[in-house]
């Protein structure tokens, strides 16, 4: 399948070949990948541009004279999509984490507590989400690293704290990453920007909503802000709408799950292949074996579109819970 690769991959490509340190290399090969299109025929250019950047990252740390061969803020994707906290200070990052995973980042009533990454898998139902924690971002200082990092995830969620100037918060987050070239799809692009946007899912999420009074407050937040991104009130300290903010995470990340299973036998209903919206059968068969794309016949589906045990071809777009015997 061919990449057909757009004119601003090309143009970061050349801004690589141009770049004289590792660092500079490293942000262009990073924009092609945020550029380059997702389907099946870009999967070997990923992994290869990964590579690069995987040593281009080591050598930066040896030219540094560092221990560590990477950057405290390179994390391997893992679960069915990888979410970043953002946010201000005291906002309750660390909570939520430690709330909805078995990390234990640091947690302390003063602002500024988290100085590292902290990654955590949160369940939903029978998929998990990497979840991370951050250092604050604030109009001060912003890391980086962190915000490159920002710049590859999947889905960034803007945490406020509804006791403070929320308001404020949003503005100041926002204005960070639009400086970075980070933009929520909501978001209104400015002209004259001289390097491609990076265009990220945003869920803006206000938290200590934790009474009556403070639902009434968290609306009051989200009609004074006009903002187009999607926004949630939660508690973490009284776990409020945690569930909603999982099943929001669900959504967001565009995901269906398909069962597999052999003639005569149940599906394993604990152990879905998680799959982008809009994949075809074909491009299942390759994610179970690389073999089995060339062998692949047909395949059989149980699910809510199709009649029971229905034959289907290569080019069948799979549905959330589907059940597929392939034909080899």
């Amino acid at each position: 399948m061919p990449a057909n690769l757009p004119p601003d991959y090309f143009e970061a490509e050349q801004r690589f070949r141009e770049a004289k340190t590792p660092e500079a290399k490293i942000e262009a090969l990073e924009e092609m990948l945020a550029i380059m299109p997702k389907h099946k025929g870009t999967d070997k250019l990923k992994a290869m541009l990964r590579e690069r950047i995987s040593k281009l990252r080591e050598e930066a740390g040896r030219r540094k004279g560092g221990a560590k061969a990477r950057s405290a803020y390179y994390i391997e994707k893992e679960g069915a999509a990888q979410v970043i906290l953002a946010g201000p200070p005291n906002s309750g990052k660390s909570s939520l984490v430690g709330l909805i995973t078995k990390a234990v980042p640091e947690v302390a009533p003063f602002p500024h507590t988290t100085h590292r990454v902290t990654p955590g898998m949160a369940h939903y139902e029978n998929i998990q989400f990497q979840v991370i924690d951050t250092p604050p971002i604030t109009t001060e200082y912003a890391d980086p690293e962190l915000l490159d990092m920002m710049r590859r995830t999947d889905i960034i969620v803007i945490l406020l704290d509804l006791a403070a100037d929320t308001l404020q918060q949003l503005e100041d987050t926002l204005g960070i990453l639009h400086g970075a070239r980070i933009f929520s799809p909501f978001c209104d692009i400015p002209e004259g920007l001289k390097r491609k946007p990076i265009i990220r899912k945003m869920l803006v999420t206000v938290n200590k909503m934790d009474s009556r009074k403070l639902e009434e407050d968290f609306e009051i937040f989200r009609e004074l802000s006009g903002t187009r991104i999607p926004c949630l009130g939660i508690s973490v300290s009284g776990g409020r709408n945690i569930t909603a903010f999982l099943e929001r995470l669900y959504e967001m990340a565009e995901i269906v799950r398909v069962y597999t299973k052999r003639p005569g036998r149940e599906a394993d209903r604990t152990a879905p292949f998680v799959v982008p919206v809009g994949s075809t059968l074909e491009e299942l068969a390759g994610r179970i074996h690389k073999d089995f794309v060339g062998r692949l016949k047909y395949a059989r589906i149980w699910g809510r579109t199709v009649r029971d045990g229905q034959m289907v071809q290569r080019d069948y777009v799979l549905q959330d819970g589907d059940v597929a015997e392939l034909c080899l």
